[in-house]
């Protein structure tokens, strides 16, 4: 799924909201769009729901929310905190699907940024996977 338009993100993130999106459509790319559209719009509801959207719609494509797998609070507030300084950051009127590529053409676009600041130790413990839990390798720069 590209996210060339406004229009790609916004229609990504209904389909997330209603549980339709196709699970293998859940890329990393889309959930960066999926928050950066959800921050956009409320940025305390984004903090607020985002953790319980995305466990519904993990269990709505045959995921599980466990220790193990599937929703992970550490990473989701990071990336939300990620999102929310991308936009703050941006001047006033840029288009959503521009602040995304610019998100993605940095360290946020590799899959694995998140070991910058979290050794794969700590951030897949079974701890920050259920609550925020702060980064040990450095701080995050946002």
């Amino acid at each position: 799924m590209s996210f060339e338009t406004d229009a790609d993100i916004a229609a990504l993130t209904a389909a997330f909201r209603a549980r339709t999106l196709p699970k293998e459509k859940w890329t990393h790319a889309a959930h960066w769009a999926a928050a950066l559209s959800l921050v956009a719009e409320d940025e305390a509801a984004a903090f607020r729901d985002m953790p319980a959207m995305i466990r519904a719609y993990n269990e709505s494509v045959g995921g599980r929310n466990t220790d193990t797998e599937g929703y992970h609070e550490t990473i989701t507030l990071a990336s939300l905190r990620a999102v929310a300084h991308a936009l703050s950051g941006a001047p006033k009127g840029t288009p959503l699907h521009v602040i995304l590529s610019d998100l993605l053409a940095g360290p946020c676009g590799q899959p694995d940024w998140i070991l910058s600041y979290w050794s794969r130790e700590n951030l897949f413990s079974p701890e920050a996977r259920r609550e925020w839990t702060a980064p040990n390798l450095q701080a995050l720069p946002w």
